[in-house]
């Protein structure tokens, strides 16, 4: 299992665009971050190193899971009929159930070292509020998951793991926030949003010192802490006497994408190995293919032109080639 995340700032051609404030359109600075995340987790952000060691309370909990197990997909290739070699990485061996403990574990615990008591976030379908509350739980920290209505009226089962881990869920909107309560007053009918529900989040985490925000995906510290899986992946692909020609990847904020192949890219970066990257998305949110590249205009869930701005910078294919006479590296949830 790796001893330290890998952080591709440090190998990428040339720096990324800063980071935005929403509200001026300036690069964001590391007092106005403050409110929401603790000191070592913005100092991550921003940093260059190209490894940044993974502390040992963090890595003696990845244990119970990790390392995740790296399968060759030998019926898939026979019902294909295909030369390739398919492997794929199975993450749901984890508590929760997904990928999203690798960096809620991480989150979790720089936030107890800061003296945090509550984290609050935003959950979607329910992966990454499962993984935080069972990482609030480790560290004895409170955490407050808004979940978007309609996925907390349609997923009961997802909304009992994280009360069971000890999580409080709020259907989003709610009335216990201004932005919620303007939402609602709009349409008192709105089935909610992921936006909306980082709206609620960040608003409870801004209004009190003890109680931070936590993000699942899109931000630099959120993609390092996931590329365990890509190292892991590197290590027993070496022991099976093999290396993938393509590393595909699924694409919605960017952690799962991040953490099986940015380790890859890392070694094509450093001229170390070549090697194609696929980003795969839903046709029916097309983002990185068809999304416009800049700031968010309303909700603060769109960070898909910036993740797009990092893949073209990156020189990778943003769709899925009809290709079946290479070998093939598949990610699955």
């Amino acid at each position: 299992m790796p001893k330290a995340w890998y952080n591709i700032q440090a190998d990428l051609p040339q720096a990324l665009p800063p980071v935005l404030n929403p509200a001026t359109g300036k690069p964001i600075t590391p007092d106005e971050l403050l409110p929401l995340f603790p000191l070592a987790l913005i100092e991550q952000e921003v940093s260059q190193q190209r490894w940044i060691e993974i502390p040992d309370a963090v890595r003696s909990i990845y244990c119970q899971w990790r390392p995740t197990p790296l399968y060759r997909a030998r019926r898939l290739e026979q019902a294909l009929d295909t030369p390739a070699k398919i492997y794929y990485k199975y993450e749901g061996v984890s508590p929760s159930g997904s990928h999203k403990p690798n960096t809620a574990v991480a989150q979790a615990y720089y936030n107890k070292q800061a003296g945090v008591k509550k984290l609050t976030t935003e959950t979607g379908a329910g992966q990454w509020g499962s993984s935080l509350a069972f990482a609030g739980a480790l560290f004895g920290l409170e955490v407050l998951v808004y979940m978007v209505k309609v996925s907390y009226q349609q997923k009961p089962y997802r909304r009992a793991l994280m009360e069971t881990y000890g999580a409080r869920v709020v259907a989003s909107p709610s009335t216990q926030t201004q932005a919620g309560r303007k939402i609602l007053a709009q349409n008192p009918n709105s089935n909610g949003s992921l936006g909306i529900a980082i709206s609620e989040a960040v608003e409870v985490a801004a209004a009190d010192q003890q109680t931070k925000y936590a993000l699942g995906s899109v931000l630099n510290h959120v993609l390092l802490h996931q590329t365990v899986i890509g190292q892991e992946a590197l290590t027993q692909l070496e022991m099976a006497g093999d290396y993938p020609d393509i590393v595909i990847g699924c694409t919605g904020g960017g952690s799962n994408f991040a953490g099986i192949a940015f380790p890859f890219l890392g070694a094509k970066l450093r001229r170390e190995r070549d090697i194609q990257v696929i980003a795969v998305e839903p046709a029916a949110c097309p983002s990185l293919t068809r999304g416009k590249y800049g700031l968010p205009s309303g909700q603060l869930s769109q960070p898909c032109g910036f993740l797009k701005f990092e893949l073209k910078l990156l020189g990778l294919t943003e769709h899925f080639p009809a290709q079946q006479q290479n070998r093939y590296l598949l990610y699955h949830l």
